[in-house]
């Protein structure tokens, strides 16, 4: 877990200041991230389970596109992992995040 919050920190320190993602979906992110590290997956086993390209998950993982899961990723991940599309969410809003 430790790599994980490395790999994070860096994330957010090298995201542009100026691409918005909010916190639900740096949530959604950090889930899928740590998903893919728990199951020793590639961002290349995700893009397979969604149905998109590697090149999409590197995207949404580096912060520097505007690139990001919709509501078909996530259930087609959720039924991949045996999970409820729900569990990918936070457990309460963050509304003035």
């Amino acid at each position: 877990m430790c790599h994980f919050a490395i790999f994070f920190y860096i994330l957010l320190w090298s995201m542009p200041r100026n691409i918005k993602i909010s916190t639900i979906e740096q949530h959604v992110i950090d889930f899928v991230i740590d998903l893919r590290s728990k199951h020793d997956l590639t961002q290349e086993d995700i893009a397979t389970i969604i149905g998109s390209k590697r090149t999409f998950i590197t995207n949404i993982e580096s912060g520097k596109n505007p690139a990001k899961y919709n509501l078909n990723h996530i259930d087609k991940l959720a039924d991949h992992f045996g999970l409820s599309p729900k569990d990918f969410l936070p457990e309460k809003a963050n509304r003035y995040m």
